[in-house]
Formats: C-alpha cells, sequence, structure tokens
C-alpha cells in the first residue's frame, strides 16, 4: 500500500517530488520510492527533515513511527547529566566511562590533548586491548582545512595542529597493540564525543572557546531515545571517512612532503 500521506503532505506544500528531493539532498526516485514501497522507509534523519519541511508529525508521515512527544519522553532519561564545561566533569567519570566498556571505547576529538597525558587512560587503553575491546581514536589531520579553522576559532591558530601532532606522538605507544586503531579525519567537528558502549560525554564545541570551557552532555541509551544515537551515528560516520594511519611517524612524513 502506498504512503498516501506522505504523497499528499507534498502535493499540499506545492512542491514537487524533485523539489523535495534536492531539500532533502536524497534523488527523486528515492522520494518516489518512500511513497510507492510500503516498506521503503527513510533513515530517521530524513523522516525529521521530510516532516519539518512539509510541516507534519513524523508520526502522521510514517504512522508506525512515535510522536514527537513520546520521542521527547523517552529521550529525557537518556540525559544523565550536564557539565557547564568540561573542566567541571569529576576526574573520575572519564576513567569509570571507559573501565566499564566491553563493546565500544570511542575517541573522537581534534586533538584531545589533555587525555592523552593521562597515564591511567593510557593503562586502561592496554587493558581494554588485552580484553579484546576494540578502541577506535578519531583525530583531525592537522593538515586538513577544518583543523586549521578550528585553530583560528579558539584563537590558537596553527597551535591546533601541532596540538594534534603532539597528542599522535604520546598516543605513540599504544599504536600496534591489538584491536587499537587511529584514524586522522578532516570533518567540522561540531562535538568532541567520548563513547563507551551505552553511555557517552559529548562536548560542544563553540565558536571562540576553548573546548575545556564548553558544555558536556552525559548521555545513556535508553530504548525509544534518539539522543545517545544521535550522537553515536556521529561517531560511525566520521569513522568511515577517515583515513586510518599506523604510525605517529605518518603524519611527520606528510607534514614534510
Amino acid at each position: 500500500m502506498a504512503n498516501e500521506r506522505l504523497r499528499g503532505a507534498i502535493v499540499a506544500s506545492g512542491l514537487t517530488v524533485e523539489q523535495v528531493a534536492a531539500r532533502l539532498g536524497v534523488s527523486a526516485k528515492t522520494v518516489d520510492r518512500w511513497i510507492t514501497e510500503p516498506n521503503r522507509k527513510p533513515y530517521r534523519r530524513f523522516q525529521y527533515a521530510a516532516a519539518s519541511l512539509l510541516r507534519r508529525e513524523v508520526s502522521y508521515l510514517w504512522s508506525d513511527e512515535r510522536t514527537v512527544e513520546e520521542v521527547v519522553t523517552s529521550s529525557d532519561s537518556e540525559l544523565l547529566k550536564l557539565y557547564p564545561h568540561r573542566s567541571a566533569v569529576p576526574t573520575e567519570l572519564w576513567t569509570k566511562l571507559y573501565a566499564d566498556a566491553t563493546a565500544h571505547f570511542d575517541v573522537l576529538v581534534y586533538s584531545g590533548f589533555w587525555l592523552t597525558e593521562d597515564p591511567g587512560f593510557h593503562r586502561l587503553v592496554r587493558e581494554k586491548s588485552a580484553a579484546g575491546v576494540p578502541v577506535r581514536f578519531m583525530l583531525g589531520d592537522p593538515a586538513s582545512p577544518a583543523v586549521a579553522v578550528r585553530g583560528e576559532d579558539e584563537g590558537i591558530g596553527a597551535s591546533m595542529a601541532a596540538k594534534i601532532r603532539n597528542a599522535l606522538m604520546n598516543y605513540g605507544p599504544l599504536f600496534g597493540l591489538p584491536g587499537v586503531e587511529f584514524r586522522l579525519h578532516q570533518t567540522t567537528l561540531y562535538n568532541s564525543i567520548y563513547r563507551a558502549d551505552h553511555e557517552l560525554l559529548a562536548n560542544g564545541h563553540v565558536y571562540g572557546v576553548g573546548a575545556y570551557m564548553a558544555p558536556v552532555l552525559h548521555l545513556q541509551r535508553v530504548p525509544g531515545g534518539e539522543l545517545f544515537d544521535t550522537y553515536a551515528e556521529s561517531v560511525e560516520r566520521v569513522w568511515e571517512g577517515a583515513r586510518s594511519i599506523t604510525s605517529p611517524s605518518e603524519v611527520q612524513e606528510a607534514r614534510s612532503e
């Protein structure tokens, strides 16, 4: 059975299928399939984008989806704590977060330099490696435009790229450990994300403010909530597009070429 509600909402909006597709950044064929193929539904981000564009509830366009109120209620339970800035996060929380990891141990940052100087963190990485837990580090590519812009935003210029190179050197002993991978990304990073299984800390990036002074959300995954998954999916997208490196020297060599 075709999705007549979606078809009708598009007609009522005065837009064509092609125009809707262009606004959402997908092909017209994809939007047409959302309408004509009953088992074809868009990802949640496209559902929300379409609902906003067409001024309808997601649950109206796709009747088996939950209402906004239901999502909000579940997502409220995902927020464990809001810290006004990273320096207000208890030191022991970072250790506890990763100490409990059994399946996911992710660090998504530009440099995250402060963490590289913590011997306890290095010890945790080694312990998780020995236990077979995959550990993924995603740092900014020092040569990328995004890193240069972030350096200017924080008022430290080229020092941002230098911090990344120094962070990688500090992580040198961790390269080559079983299950420990390093990648460099070139994304515009809106949050540094520290994920361990079903909990994460999201450190926002604020223009003109160093990350240590920006807010931090402590989130847990709750069935029906969408806050945690929004950040977790972001980590996956960065990981997929990042470049793998096997030694800190690869960055230094690239700089000298």
